[in-house]
């Protein structure tokens, strides 16, 4: 939910970390947002479950990696 409320606000992802312990928003607007952003027409639970396990997969990797850290400097912005 932190990363796509802010991707649909446009706000600069390239600095921005996960925080577990932050609570942003509620159970219905994030919903809302994993409805919108899901790719599918009225999904399933399970559909719903998979789109949020795969999406946190991949933004968990792209934390770690090289390729995607501030450190880097401009050579890859918003990679």
């Amino acid at each position: 939910y932190q990363y796509l409320s802010r991707y649909k606000r446009k706000e600069d992802l390239d600095h921005f970390l996960f925080i577990p312990e932050r609570t942003e928003g509620t159970e219905k607007e994030c919903l809302k947002l994993l409805l919108e952003y899901c790719g599918r027409h009225n999904p399933s639970w399970t559909e719903l479950s998979n789109f949020t396990h795969f999406l946190n997969f991949q933004l968990s990797k792209c934390e770690k990696s090289v390729f995607c850290s501030p450190a880097v400097g401009e050579d890859f912005q918003g990679f």
